[in-house]
């Protein structure tokens, strides 16, 4: 390391000391408290977008079978697993949903948890067994009877997410993620109303 560079390392460091201790007055004489701009905060927390908040992997079998014309029937089992993931969409926040009470703090309302995709896990989705009246093998297999089968089973896995609760525990991940957003930019007084509360 040659004397000219390691002169240029106090400097910096110096300079770096100096520009803190600035800061650390300016914030003193703040109060400690950032500026809190609504407009700003409500384009931060847009910015998320679809905030996905959790995700539950669901599996199903469902049944389902046929009767054949003009005698006989066809059945399908088939297992179904899906992912679905669930959130707040915070690309609609109005400039309304963001305010600053007197005392600083930042309010926040989100918009109602939703379920954003309900997606069928390819690799493990099978079917189980498919089987149609033995005394009529003439009788082909229904072309539509795996995919009904499969729809049935996002109707059923999406139901059971619901049941399961899935849209509070979006709710609660989506105030967890908001309040850490916000504190990041330093604004520690934050209220997150959930959708639909006031």
């Amino acid at each position: 390391m040659s004397v000219k560079a390691s002169r240029r390392v106090p400097v910096a460091l110096i300079a770096a000391g100096v520009l803190f201790v600035l800061t650390m007055i300016w914030m003193a004489r703040q109060g400690g408290r950032p500026r809190v701009d609504p407009p700003s905060i409500l384009l931060q927390v847009q910015q998320l977008n679809q905030l996905t908040t959790v995700r539950y992997t669901i599996q199903k079998v469902i049944g389902i079978t046929e009767q054949k014309q003009p005698v006989g029937s066809e059945a399908i089992l088939l297992i179904v697993q899906a992912r679905v993931e669930a959130g707040v969409d915070l690309a609609g926040l109005r400039q309304e949903d963001v305010t600053v009470r007197g005392d600083g703090t930042v309010v926040v309302r989100l918009p109602a948890a939703r379920v954003f995709n309900v997606t069928v896990d390819e690799a493990e989705t099978k079917v189980w067994d498919r089987t149609k009246t033995w005394w009529t093998p003439w009788v082909p297999y229904g072309l539509d009877l795996e995919q009904r089968a499969r729809r049935a089973g996002v109707e059923a896995i999406e139901k059971a997410a619901l049941e399961m609760g899935i849209l509070g525990q979006a709710e609660r991940n989506a105030e967890t993620s908001i309040r850490g957003l916000l504190g990041l930019a330093g604004i520690k007084d934050v209220l997150v109303v959930p959708g639909g509360r006031s």
